[in-house]
Formats: C-alpha cells, sequence, structure tokens
C-alpha cells in the first residue's frame, strides 16, 4: 500500500470515529435537551391533580371506615398499652427500657412502662419495648421470669391477652407455656399462674390502659387486623368500589388534568407480597392508567409507602410506628421505582414518578443517596417522566434546591397544610388567608429558579382550625390557595378526592360548590 493510501486510510478510519462520537454526544444531548423542553413546556401546563388518598395505600380516613369489622379493633399493630397489677396497683416495666428484666414497681407509667403491640392474631401479641426489644420468657434457669432482650419475636415472644367479659380493660396474660403472668412482688414477675380468678387481689389480673391517640389505621393495621382469610376479600372490595371509572371521568370533567395516586412498596410484589398485605393492588393500578387515558388526565405514581417507613405514619405502612427506614432499605426501594418505571414507562399518561412522600427524620445524605438512585432508575426506563422528590418534612424546603438542580426533569414536592401545627389552633378566616398570602408565597418564591427543578404543591387541603366557618369563609380559604399554588412551576394537587370528612374531600367540595376548577 502505498505512503498515500495508508494516510486515506487512516484519514477515513479517524472520520467514522469522530461521526460516531459526534452522534454519541448528540444523543447524550437530544435526551436531555428532550427532558429539559418538556420540563419547560409542562411548567405552563399548571398541573391541577388531585390525589386518590386511601385508596391504594389505605388511611384511617375512609368512609364508611374499614376498620371497625376487625376483631378487638382497639389492640391493633403499634397501639401502645400499660399494664397495671390489679393486686400491686403498680405497673409492668421493661428495665432500662429493655435488655433486661420487667418488674411491677412503677407508680407512673412512663416509656419504659409502655408497650407496643405486633399483632400475631386477634388475640395474641408480642410486645415491644422503648428499646424496640420484646418481652419473653428468660432462659434456662429462669425460663418462668419475663425479660425484655430478644431483637426479634418468636414464640417464646408470643402472648395471648385475656379480656374479662363484663370489663374489656381487666385482662390475663397466658404466656406461651400455656400459664399466666402473675406479679408476685413488686420486683419479680413470672409467668407461672394456674388460677382463674378476676378479683383484684388475684396477682394475675391486670388493667390494661390503651393510649387511645396511638391507635395506628395503617395498611398493615387493617391487613394483619383482619387476618390472612378475610383480608383479601375486605382489601379487593375497597378498591373495586371506593376509586372507579366514574370518579375518573368526574375528575377530568371538573377542571382538572391530572391525578397523584398513592401506592405502597409491595406493590411491585404483587400478586404475592409479603404477609400481611395482599396482591390485587397493581391490577387497580393499571385500570387507573387506562381510564386516565380515557379521559385526559395524567397519572403521577407517589411511592407512599417504603420499606421500613419513612416517617413512621400510619400512611407510610409502618407496623408499629417507629421509623426504620435507611441505607439498608435504599435497594428495596430503588427496586420498587424501577419496577413502576418499567412497567409504565411507555404510556402517554405517566407524568411523573415520586420517589417517597413525606420523608421525616431520615439521614439527609441517605435520602439524597437513595433520591439519585431512584432518579437513575426512572431514567433508565424513560426520559420524559418527571422525577418528583418530596422535601423531608423536618427540614428547610430548601435543603434539596441545589441537590435536585443536578438532575434534569426533577421536582421538588413540599405539601401546604394550615392545620398540623399548633400556630394555627388560634388563627381566624383572616389570618389564615394573610399566612397563604404571605409565607406559603415567599415559600414558593424561594423555591423558583431559573434553571433549578421545578416546584410541586403536592398535597394541600381546605381544612383548617378554624371553627364554625362559613361556606364564604371555606370559599375565600380556597380560592386564596388556588391563587398562589398556582405559582408553583409544577402545579398542585389537592388531599384528597375522598375522605370521612367533608372538608378533606375535594369530591364533596365541588358538589357542593365550595370550589371549582
Amino acid at each position: 500500500m502505498s505512503h498515500h493510501s495508508t494516510v486515506q486510510a487512516l484519514c477515513n478510519k479517524m472520520g467514522n470515529q469522530f461521526f460516531y462520537t459526534n452522534l454519541l454526544f448528540i444523543f447524550y444531548i437530544s435526551c436531555h435537551y428532550y427532558v429539559s423542553v418538556a420540563q419547560t413546556e409542562n411548567s405552563t401546563l399548571s398541573i391541577k391533580a388531585v390525589n386518590l388518598g386511601n385508596w391504594l395505600v389505605i388511611e384511617g380516613a375512609m368512609k364508611p371506615s374499614l376498620f371497625d369489622g376487625i376483631t378487638n379493633k382497639d389492640l391493633l399493630d403499634g397501639t401502645q398499652v400499660q399494664f397495671m397489677s390489679a393486686k400491686l396497683q403498680k405497673y409492668l416495666c421493661a428495665e432500662h427500657g429493655g435488655g433486661s428484666i420487667v418488674v411491677a414497681n412503677r407508680t407512673k407509667a412512663l416509656s419504659w412502662e409502655t408497650f407496643r403491640l405486633w399483632r400475631v392474631n386477634e388475640s395474641a401479641f408480642n410486645f415491644r419495648v422503648s428499646n424496640k426489644q420484646f418481652v419473653g420468657l428468660g432462659n434456662q434457669a429462669g425460663a418462668n421470669k419475663l425479660v425484655a432482650g430478644s431483637d426479634l419475636p418468636g414464640n417464646m415472644e408470643t402472648f395471648q391477652i385475656v379480656r374479662n367479659d363484663g370489663d374489656p380493660k381487666k385482662i390475663r396474660i397466658r404466656a406461651p407455656t400455656g400459664l399466666f403472668l402473675q406479679a408476685i412482688s413488686e420486683t419479680l414477675v413470672t409467668a407461672d399462674y394456674e388460677g382463674s380468678s378476676w378479683e383484684d387481689n388475684d396477682p394475675s389480673v391486670f388493667k390494661m390502659i390503651i393510649l387511645n391517640h396511638t391507635i395506628l389505621k395503617g395498611e398493615y393495621q387493617l391487613t394483619n387486623g383482619y387476618g390472612p382469610d378475610r383480608a383479601p376479600t375486605i382489601m379487593q372490595d375497597h378498591w373495586n368500589t371506593y376509586i372507579t371509572e366514574d370518579d375518573f371521568r368526574f375528575i377530568s370533567t371538573n377542571g382538572l388534568n391530572a391525578v397523584r395516586i398513592p401506592v405502597g412498596w409491595w406493590i411491585a410484589q404483587d400478586p404475592t407480597p409479603p404477609k400481611p398485605f395482599v396482591g390485587g393492588s397493581l391490577e387497580i393500578l393499571d385500570n387507573a392508567f387506562t381510564w386516565a387515558q380515557k379521559y385526559g388526565l395524567k397519572v403521577i405514581v407517589d411511592l407512599h409507602a417504603v420499606p421500613g417507613s419513612q416517617n413512621g405514619q400510619p400512611h407510610s405502612a409502618t407496623r408499629d410506628g417507629y421509623r426504620e427506614w435507611g441505607d439498608s432499605y435504599i435497594p428495596d426501594t430503588v427496586a420498587t421505582i424501577d419496577f413502576l418505571a418499567e412497567r409504565y414507562a411507555d404510556s402517554e399518561t405517566l407524568l411523573a414518578i415520586e420517589l417517597m412522600n413525606e420523608p421525616q427524620g431520615v439521614n439527609l445524605q441517605s435520602l439524597k443517596k437513595y433520591y439519585q438512585a431512584g432518579y437513575e432508575a426512572v431514567r433508565n426506563h424513560s426520559l420524559s417522566a418527571y422525577v418528583i422528590m418530596s422535601n423531608p418534612l423536618d427540614r428547610d424546603s430548601r435543603v434539596l434546591l441545589q441537590f435536585a438542580g443536578a438532575f434534569s426533569g426533577v421536582v421538588i414536592d413540599v405539601h401546604y397544610y394550615n392545620f398540623f401545627s399548633d400556630k394555627f389552633s388560634k388563627m381566624n378566616v383572616q389570618q389564615n388567608i394573610d399566612y397563604i398570602k404571605k409565607y406559603r408565597a415567599s415559600d414558593l418564591s424561594s423555591l423558583t429558579t431559573s434553571y433549578g427543578p421545578l416546584v410541586f404543591v403536592g398535597e394541600w387541603s381546605g381544612a383548617w382550625k378554624v371553627q364554625n366557618a362559613s361556606k364564604k369563609d371555606y370559599q375565600q380559604f380556597l380560592q386564596i390557595q388556588k391563587e398562589v399554588y398556582s405559582h408553583a412551576t409544577f402545579g398542585w394537587a389537592y388531599w384528597a378526592y375522598k375522605c370521612d370528612s367533608n372538608y378533606w374531600s375535594l369530591k364533596w367540595m365541588i358538589d357542593n360548590n365550595y370550589v371549582k376548577f
């Protein structure tokens, strides 16, 4: 080959490499440009959505309530109880909050004297103490003595609560051996009583104090409360009737253009999710996408409940009110996002996927680590779907602003309620309205940047602390929120479509002419 031919071949090879390098560069830029353009275009769409809460993730605020049919419905998972010896008039106490013996020597009940229930069936429970250990029987040397030292419950940590027919707060506690607990003295509580008396001087009789404000009403409590035989039917009936195709038609014809649908992490393992959750919700979510497309609505899929619970609230499907989510749960949480993104990426109805709802008390670096991994999981399947990052409830609303600005097609979600803080308790109508005009508007303005993430008021409501407010008062309160939140660059979503309280229920508000869109 001549020198000229060699040079020509080399030039051709370099030219091809240059061509393909440019092609890849153009593809990369176009992908990001597509998301950026979509972000710019959709920021003018003014997303006006409603949350379909209480549907695929259970909360207590439903009408009719699903919890009323549960046997011992006041003893659900996470309910906090205290036990007072009828004979000694002293409370059972897990010394040091756990890791030691159980005694009966306290005249006042605080955290060490309070036990969280893990429900095994309608009458059998595990007792979790404040250090997150479980009460059980001792080792072989003291097999009838109570200790609170197990990190996980088993047969030896399972007790039956036997309630008195005439007074359900008077109880006896049957140990795994079949014998009853008895408070022999203030420092000696054993599981070896064989009697059956209900007299107050009987050492095996206790008064159970249920801390009613701690009763959790979420998906875990409902499904575990009914148990594996009844829960599937209860849930399927609820899914089929609580929200229907006609509701999607109603939403569309009343000026809204999107729905935010809360889902739980177990949906990714449908139809056989881990117990006590039951399968079937995935098919309902598929139906929701079909109905949304039929009536011209967009869908925001919101991972409302993550493994381990991100905030300890019932709507996170926590078992007992403890927040457990952290680094060890990130892989499973990302896997759920990956599942949802893959399943719905090709649907023109998919508007966004929200990576987590209302984190509270979680480590910020862990949250950012997860948000980045969740973002990448969505982008592996979709370049057009927005990725929504919920702002931590216990942090400044701008805490994610710089972090989220590094990604394309990202939205920060903030929730605005004039309800869940004592400062609203004494506000009158005008003060509530002024608060929206001044503080909410200012907060939205501080979040709005030219090149940063979009902003979404993902939850707000017409409910407030004002007593005896008139219809006109509600109308004014709703109107000012509509006006202020319309400046959110992504849009807003009302909580919720249906609720047990009329003023939390957008459908009722629309039907009764409190608000129009």
